[in-house]
Parts: structure tokens; sequence; C-alpha cells
């Protein structure tokens, strides 16, 4: 493959590409985040505040990672070192270790993602719906944990399923599936919204989550409110590590970014927005505390179910919903990785898939046995595990910070004029030019603001 791009394979279609880079960005920040952050903010508060961000911010920022990716035919990494013309300064060097995220996002992620396969399968076979109460449920749940063979099982069955979708190419595996699976979780969250609402006592939770109130500004605080939607926003498009500019790549010029941008954003946020919409109906009808925290998912909405007519196909549906839209990043992000390994060490994709696939597997296996094996390892303070070490490395790390590179990349190595061109090649909604202050000055401090406060608030309060 040459730098010109001649002999990379592309996607078949620009539907392939939307549902490609929205697959990235859904995932489990939409579905398992999103709903419990937003319960512990005040609900359509936080709501309006987030979706504010998540154009402030998110929008701009996404074009940028899709500019580097179209104009160099490259992973993001070959972006930062192929597009700077006449500059002495390396920035694929500095670029290299954000790039890093994408691997550092899989080795938790994987394991993450089995869990939802491994309740998919125990719903399917009536060993979670059989469960009595909330005490039992929470049993089943760390006796899960506890189990490194089903931890590594389900583990390697995630990387099984994205190797396999990846080595069977661009076009028939990665953007084939990634279509299926699309469809399919458009249909799960239909049908799971349409049930969520028709239970009783419903309507207190859609006001909860779609009617903002000033009350959160008392519970909460709004300085709280505004950092934790601002770092929704940012945690959820997967921006800063390459994910989103590898698909970038294989596409033509015929349509502007800016339009492309805002068409896979929409996506991203009816998918948040209606998980929101299966989840706080749920706990409202069946009293469930919204603000629970990650055990939302794994806990309290089993324990829902479990009192649900036709319960048990129900909690089917949810976490093949939640495997579905797991499963599209991973297979999203293994394609970032394995074209690196093409584009810069020139391997084949057979070479390729076998060495991530091996590589990811190896890795991923200290969270895997985080919570059971390796759980006297507690790298962030007593109580914490290696998942929470690698997600801390990630979330508050390297997507913040590597966002940050490519605003730094795009305004003092590429050159605005040459992202405007880029960007507004083809038809549809042109990015603005006026917006050069807000994007070159203005959106690096309040990246940078969102990583000291983090920082802060992990170290030193």
């Amino acid at each position: 493959m040459g730098d010109n791009g001649s002999s990379r394979e592309t996607l078949g279609s620009r539907l392939g590409f939307i549902l490609l880079t929205a697959g990235c960005a859904i995932g489990l920040g939409n579905i398992w985040r999103f709903p419990f952050v937003t319960g512990q903010n005040g609900g359509a508060l936080f709501v309006l505040i987030y979706l504010v961000f998540l154009f402030m911010l998110g929008f701009p920022v996404m074009v940028m990672e899709l500019s580097l990716g179209r104009a160099s035919r490259r992973n993001l990494y070959g972006a930062y070192k192929t597009l700077p013309k006449g500059s002495s300064f390396k920035w694929h060097w500095p670029g290299a270790v954000f790039f890093t995220g994408s691997a550092f996002l899989m080795i938790f992620y994987t394991t993450v993602t089995g869990w939802m396969i491994a309740y998919a399968v125990n719903y399917l076979n009536g060993s979670v719906a059989a469960l009595g109460n909330e005490k039992e449920i929470i049993g089943y749940f760390n006796g899960f944990l506890a189990s490194p063979g089903r931890n590594v099982g389900y583990m390697l069955l995630t990387v099984l399923i994205g190797s396999v979708t990846c080595y069977l190419g661009l076009q028939k595996g990665v953007e084939r599936i990634t279509k299926l699976m699309m469809a399919g979780l458009f249909l799960l969250l239909l049908g799971l919204c349409i049930r969520s609402c028709t239970l009783p006592g419903a309507s207190a939770g859609l006001s909860f989550y779609l009617k903002p109130s000033l009350e959160p500004l008392e519970t909460v605080g709004l300085f709280n409110i505004i950092v934790a939607a601002l770092g929704q926003a940012f945690f959820t498009l997967s921006l800063g590590v390459g994910s989103i500019a590898i698909f970038g790549s294989y596409i033509d010029r015929d349509h502007s970014l800016a339009k492309e941008s805002l068409v896979i954003i929409a996506l991203d946020t009816i998918v948040a927005i209606l998980a929101g919409v299966i989840i706080f109906p749920a706990c409202f009808s069946y009293g469930v505390d919204v603000g629970s925290g990650p055990g939302l998912v794994f806990i309290s909405l089993p324990n829902v179910f479990n009192h649900m007519p036709g319960g048990r196909w129900w909690g089917v549906l949810f976490f093949l919903f939640l495997s579905s839209a797991a499963l599209t990043t991973v297979i999203a992000v293994f394609e970032n990785l394995i074209a690196f390994m093409i584009d810069e060490w020139r391997l084949s994709r057979r070479k390729a898939v076998l060495l991530n696939g091996v590589g990811i597997g190896v890795l991923s296996l200290p969270c895997a046995l985080g919570y059971n094996l390796l759980k006297w390892i507690e790298p962030l303070g007593k109580g914490s595990t290696i998942l929470d070490l690698e997600d801390y490395i990630v979330s508050d790390n390297l997507l913040p910070l590597g966002s940050l590179y490519i605003v730094l990349f795009i305004a003092a190595g590429w050159g605005w004029k040459n992202f405007i061109a880029e960007a507004n090649s083809g038809h549809g909604v042109k990015f603005p030019g006026w917006m050069r202050v807000y994007v070159c000055w203005i959106i690096p401090l309040l990246i940078f603001g969102l990583f000291a406060i983090g920082f802060y608030r992990r170290w030193l309060q």
C-alpha cells in the first residue's frame, strides 16, 4: 500500500461507512455508562447539558479526526507521519503514544463485552431468570466474576468474533457483519423501548429523564453536572485514538465530513437517548435506584426483568442488544489496529489479524483475571481492580489527551487551510472557516480543563 492509497481497501457504500463509524462510537458508553451517569446527575438537566457539549466538542473533533484519515489514506499514526510538510517536529512520535489507546481500550473492553454475551446466554438458558431476589442476583454476579474460566472464556470468545470478522475482509467481513449487527441493534432497541414505556408507572421515569428540573442544581450541583456531562460527551464518541480516523481513510470525497459527522453523532445520540428510555421507566416502575452506578445493568435491571411477565425473554433481548453494541465497537477498533499493522508494518491482513488477535487475547488476561486470581492487585487503592486502572488510563488520559493532540496537530502541524479543504470536499454541510479561533484555542482549553479536573479529583482532592 502506498501513501496515495491506490491499493488500499475501500468500503462498499456510504451506508457502510456511516454504520461502521457509528458502530465504533455506539457501545457500552451509550448503553451502560450513559444511563447510570444520567441517574447520578439529576436526569433531564444533565441530558440537556450533555447534548450541548456533544455538539460543541464532539462534532468538531470528529470532523478533524475523519479528515486526517481521509487526507492521508492511512491510520492516525500514519497521518501524523505523512501529512506535515516541511516540519522538523516528529508529530508521529507523541502520536504513537495516543494511538496505543485503541489497544488499551480493547484489553478491558473485551472482558466487559464477554460479560454481556455471558448474560445473554445465561438468560437464554434460564439460570439468571430463575434468581428470585436482589440478594441472589448479586451473589450470581459476584460468583461469575470470581470464575477465572468463565471470564477468560467469554473474553476469548469476544476476541475470536472480532478477529474472524476482520479476517473476512473490510467489505465482506467488517462492513457486512457490522451492518447486520447495527440493524439488529436498532430493532432490539425499539422493541425494548416499547415494552418499557408500557410498564405501570413508566411516565414518572420518562419525566425524570426527559423533563428538565432545577432540583439537581441543589442536590448534585451545577459544576458537578457540567463536568459529568462534558466527560460523557467526550467519552461516548471514542475520539482521539484513531478508531474514527481509520474509517475516514476508507471513503471517497463525495460528501463533506461535517455532513457525515452530524449523521454519525445523531445515530450515536439516538441510541444513548433510547437506552435511557428503556432503563428509566423500568427503574421507576419497579422502585430501582437510578443512580445505583455501574451495577445498574448487571444487578438492578435483572431484578426488574425477573419480576416482569416474560422477563426471561426481555432479559435475553436486552443483553443481546448490549452485546451487539459492544461487539460493533470491538470490530471497529480491531480494524483500526489491523490497518495500522497493514499500513506501517506491511503485513498481510491474515498475519495482522492473527497477531492482533493473539496479542489482544494475551494482554486482556490480567483484566479477565482481575476479579478472581489477580483480585489482590488493587492499583488505584483498596477495592480497585485492574479494569479500573486500564479504564482510567484510556478514559481519563489517552482519550482526552489524544483529542487535544489532534486539535494541536490541525493547528500547528498540518495547517488549518489543509484541514478545511479536506473537511469541505464533497456535497453537504461545510465546516465553517470562521470557527478557527474556537477550534484552535477554546476547544483545547475545554479538553485540557476536563483532563485537569479529572486529575485533580483523582489524585489531589
